[in-house]
């Protein structure tokens, strides 16, 4: 399940990059981050989005897919028509 789930969350991603996307990272001891930008690339192990400028004092974060998985991220896709499309792994029943 481990891998072919990762291997989705992955393929689901590509889909969306030059897409702004919003994160909200789960930092611990109950602490939330919230941030906006445009998902920039996908690699085998983690996905960059490239930071809204005004709003970071950084440029790009990255994290992994597993972080999807673990739902310690949320991520939310804006569509063309700026409709918000959350993007979650969903286990298929087989």
């Amino acid at each position: 399940m481990g891998k072919n789930a990762l291997s989705e969350i992955k393929l689901t991603l590509e889909g969306y990059i030059g897409q702004k996307i919003r994160l909200k990272a789960n930092s611990g001891r109950r602490k939330t981050i919230e941030r906006t930008g445009i998902l920039e690339e996908t690699y085998p192990s983690v996905f960059v989005v490239k930071l809204d400028e005004d709003q970071h004092a950084f440029n790009r974060v990255s994290y992994s897919y597993a972080d999807v998985l673990t739902e310690s991220v949320e991520l939310t896709v804006f569509n063309s028509e700026n409709e918000q499309v959350p993007v979650k792994y969903v286990k298929t029943p087989q």
